[in-house]
């Protein structure tokens, strides 16, 4: 178990330092321009398509109250700390680099803008963390059910 958190520590902090540099680089100026994506600096007061927007400064610490309780949970719940660390490294990463943002920018620092066929958020790496690590924890309940649907077939 202690080997599991160090990793699940390790990793996240690794991810951290990526999303906080490739941030810092959109901060000091870097903009691209493409048919479909654009790089481009927002600052997102939200979460999601700025949801919760009107929440302004009380937001971040919500979120903060959301991944500490979430983190106290997994230590709780050891098991399902056990079987899904690894989908919940991301979701720390990206959860915690997004709530720095909004304690030293005041905002999440966006930057990816989608724009070919259809506008869409503009999003950065810790929400594609995010994702992925939501991703990870489907498709493992998903084959935990099928595995179960299974055995109850064959008995």
């Amino acid at each position: 178990m202690i080997k599991k958190f160090a990793i699940f520590f390790g990793v996240v902090t690794v991810l951290i330092a990526i999303d906080q540099a490739i941030k810092q680089f959109i901060l000091n100026g870097f903009r691209w321009d493409s048919e479909c994506i654009s790089i481009v600096l927002a600052f997102n007061k939200g979460v999601a398509f700025s949801m919760f927007a009107f929440l302004d400064e009380y937001l971040k610490f919500i979120q903060l109250l959301l991944i500490a309780g979430l983190f106290i949970y997994l230590v709780i719940k050891r098991e399902i700390f056990e079987n899904f660390y690894i989908a919940f490294m991301p979701i720390f990463a990206g959860g915690i680099s997004n709530i720095y943002d909004r304690f030293i920018h005041e905002g999440v620092v966006d930057y990816v803008y989608w724009h070919c066929y259809f506008d869409f958020a503009i999003f950065n790496f810790a929400d594609v963390l995010i994702d992925i690590g939501v991703g990870l924890i489907l498709i493992k309940y998903y084959k935990a059910q099928k595995s179960i649907n299974h055995e109850a077939k064959s008995v």
